[in-house]
């Protein structure tokens, strides 16, 4: 699959402020909600929840219950899944296409992302999250075993470790993992803040295996995950989140240069609270 790192068109200064289609948002937020119930049912029964919104306190945010919750999401994918629309990289994607190659240094294989390895050890502030990835075969909805994935995302205050100023040295928020052979992987991480001109998401690339991953060879798909609206509304009210809250004011979904054509396939579904940590899932059709 041909990559599309189109880093220029990744602006951080655009004042995009167009009006939010509330309506058409919530028709299909609404549908992906009766998606994920269908797949988590079982779950929330044994788990006693009455099936809260994006801030249930049931979620505790923790590894094993976001593994669940994207084994369960297999089940309702059915037969097959379309493919996860290709978006650009950006221009941090520090995979080698734009500078700086974090996939080629030892310990970029891990499941907590929170800190940097190597010469630094900071932790990145932020709201727990953990990123569940449900990644299967879009011809067959099968779980993609064996598939490894590569995620990154800006840190509290919107900077990309490697690039932004200030933390060029760090290489936090970034990570790769291999998929499991249910479909699954999780990252341990924080909520990204909003930057101007972007709806909160998180990066990822999806690549054949993990040798192939860590080689910085080509990736099967590369793609973004928009983050719900109603997580970072709870999420940027708390400290340290203060210019994501301006920062998204300015901009919608429908207005975002990376999901205006369309985010259905890339809206995660997130549950928990700014307390115990929140799990945003994702089903990825390649």
């Amino acid at each position: 699959m041909t990559r599309h790192h189109h880093h220029d068109d990744e602006v951080h200064d655009h004042d995009r402020g167009l009006a939010f289609d509330l309506e058409t948002m919530m028709g299909r937020r609404r549908v992906l909600q009766l998606f994920a119930g269908a797949g988590l049912a079982g779950l929330l029964a044994a788990c006693g929840d009455s099936g809260g919104g994006t801030t249930s306190t049931a979620a505790e945010g923790s590894t094993a219950a976001a593994t669940t919750e994207a084994g369960a999401a297999t089940t309702a994918a059915g037969a097959s899944t379309s493919p996860i629309p290709e978006e650009t990289a950006g221009p941090f994607p520090g995979d080698g296409s734009n500078g700086v190659n974090v996939l080629t240094q030892s310990g970029i294989v891990r499941s907590d992302i929170r800190s940097s390895f190597g010469a630094s050890t900071t932790t990145a502030a932020g709201v727990p999250l953990d990123i569940a990835f449900t990644v299967t075969d879009a011809a067959t909805g099968r779980p993609l075993s064996g598939a490894a994935v590569y995620v990154w995302h800006c840190d509290q205050v919107g900077n990309y470790s490697l690039y932004s100023s200030g933390v060029e040295e760090e290489n936090y928020l970034r990570g790769v993992q291999t998929v499991g052979d249910d479909g699954t992987v999780v990252f341990t991480s924080i909520f990204p803040g909003a930057y101007s001109g972007r709806w909160p998401h998180v990066h990822f690339e999806v690549y054949p295996s993990l040798d192939e991953a860590v080689a910085a060879g080509s990736p099967k798909a590369t793609s973004q995950i928009a983050l719900p609206e109603d997580a970072c509304d709870v999420v940027y009210a708390t400290d340290g989140y203060s210019a994501s809250i301006r920062n998204m004011a300015q901009t919608s979904l429908s207005s975002d240069m990376v999901f205006r054509d369309g985010w259905s396939q890339e809206l995660a579904a997130a549950n928990g609270s700014t307390s115990n940590g929140y799990t945003a899932t994702l089903v990825i059709g390649v």
